[in-house]
């Protein structure tokens, strides 16, 4: 059933990224079409997605919190974060990157199933925190993206060769605030998972986790300069983006490097 499940939302994600990259860079076809057409395949590839997290997340023992399987579950979010945003948001050309990594990520998890479960007595207050971290993440790897878009769009517009892409993107300034929002909205989740994390795990300095923690508060201190920047010195265009991606590698480094370490290089578990 996992492996069913699993090839049915790579095709899907796939097939969705296909009608995308044809809707940004060929003129010949209907965009109001290619739209419905990648908004109902991406809603099909996230059901399926879900069904596969089910079978392999929750298991007898616990859930399942491997590398691969939270990598899946990240890239799930954000997924299902995205297209929540394309109904009030100018956000769906981000699917061009979310939905061939979701796609990549269901790939890993059925070619290296986890071994790794975090058993049903854990406290409510670290599932709390679990739940904010992956929110957090989800959130600041969108607004990564969005940081490479405007990157982009920017770097054509100093070349004055606006390009068949970059002229069917948003205005920068919207771009820019979207970034913006993406940030802020992902910043907050992260402040809460920090103290979270400060409340309720029994030592978040421990041997296993000073990496992530240090890492984690190190990643929220770059976002705080990048917000203190735009409100002091009104910050944006490369140094936004330069900060925003900066942020975001540290992010990434603390949630997913020290996991890969852990489980894949020295065979422990995370928690």
């Amino acid at each position: 059933m996992t492996v069913v499940l699993g090839l049915i939302s790579i095709v899907l994600y796939l097939t969705a990224t296909l009608l995308l990259g044809l809707r940004l860079t060929t003129a010949h076809f209907s965009a109001g079409m290619v739209r419905s057409g990648v908004a109902a395949t991406a809603i099909v590839a996230v059901c399926a997605h879900g069904a596969l997290l089910y079978h392999t997340v929750v298991t007898d023992a616990g859930l399942s919190l491997g590398f691969f399987n939270v990598s899946s579950l990240t890239a799930w979010v954000i997924v299902l974060f995205l297209l929540i945003a394309t109904l009030s948001k100018p956000v769906d050309n981000l699917g061009i990157f979310v939905l061939p990594l979701a796609a990549f990520t269901i790939l890993m998890t059925l070619l290296y199933p986890s071994e790794h479960a975090r058993l049903e007595e854990t406290r409510f207050g670290v599932d709390v925190h679990i739940i904010l971290s992956i929110l957090a993440a989800s959130l600041i790897t969108i607004a990564a993206f969005q940081a490479i878009l405007l990157a982009y769009q920017e770097r054509h517009l100093r070349q004055k060769r606006p390009g068949r892409l970059s002229s069917r993107l948003p205005p920068m300034q919207t771009q820019e605030d979207l970034l913006f929002q993406m940030i802020g909205l992902g910043f907050f989740l992260l402040s809460l998972s920090l103290v979270s994390g400060m409340m309720f795990l029994r030592d978040i300095f421990a041997q296993h986790l000073v990496h992530k923690t240090i890492l984690s508060i190190f990643a929220w201190l770059v976002f705080a300069v990048l917000f203190w920047g735009r409100w002091r010195h009104g910050w944006r265009g490369r140094k936004a983006i330069r900060w925003s991606l900066a942020g975001f590698a540290t992010l990434m480094l603390a949630y997913f490097g020290s996991k890969l370490v852990l489980e894949l290089i020295l065979d422990r578990s995370w928690h």
